[in-house]
């Protein structure tokens, strides 16, 4: 899947806004704000529920690799998740 195309189905996920669970939150990490090295994926099948984690890393901004996004879609799709959460701009590392 092309890196934009990805990229929109997420931002349209996450525009949807809280729908009850299951919760998808992605959460981005860098050593700076303009670039994500980082990208953390964690997964709530319910309230109060343990939360499941898993990241990806990569040299360049997670953001605009290809591989990462469309293995992002796919968890959501997989999932099942009702909501999408992204937490704003890039988390310091």
């Amino acid at each position: 899947m092309n890196v934009d195309k990805a990229k929109k189905r997420i931002a349209k996920q996450v525009k949807k806004g809280f729908k009850g669970y299951p919760q998808i939150t992605l959460e981005y990490f860098g050593k700076s704000a303009d670039c994500a090295t980082e990208v953390a994926i964690r997964f709530t099948l319910e309230e109060g529920a343990e939360v499941q984690e898993e990241r990806f890393a990569s040299e360049t901004d997670v953001r605009e690799n290809e591989v990462i996004q469309s293995a992002l879609i796919k968890i959501i799709d997989r999932a099942d998740a009702s909501s999408v959460m992204e937490i704003d701009g890039v988390s310091i590392i």
